[in-house]
């Protein structure tokens, strides 16, 4: 008489702890395809070719410091020294 309950008689695939431990490196690999794929095939495209002389053209509009950043500036210099802003009069 054989014994069919004996763990070693059944094949890998069988036993339901195999599939706990196979699965979640698997789901890994499958989603590494999956960002691979999206990374490739959805490229940004770039919006302005001349990105770098509008950053700088940028970047010397705030140096003049227009009033729209009066606030900041104040809260900065705040920040730094403790002494408080008094507001300018109309």
């Amino acid at each position: 008489m054989s014994n069919n309950t004996d763990p070693a008689a059944r094949p890998w695939w069988k036993f339901g702890h195999v599939w706990l431990v196979v699965s979640g490196p698997l789901v890994v690999v499958i989603a590494s395809f999956v960002t691979f794929y999206l990374a490739a095939h959805g490229t940004d495209p770039v919006i302005d070719e001349n990105y770098y002389q509008t950053g700088l053209d940028i970047g010397k509009k705030i140096a003049v410091q227009p009033e729209s950043l009066a606030p900041a500036i104040q809260a900065r210099n705040h920040a730094a020294t403790g002494v408080v802003p008094t507001p300018k009069s109309p």
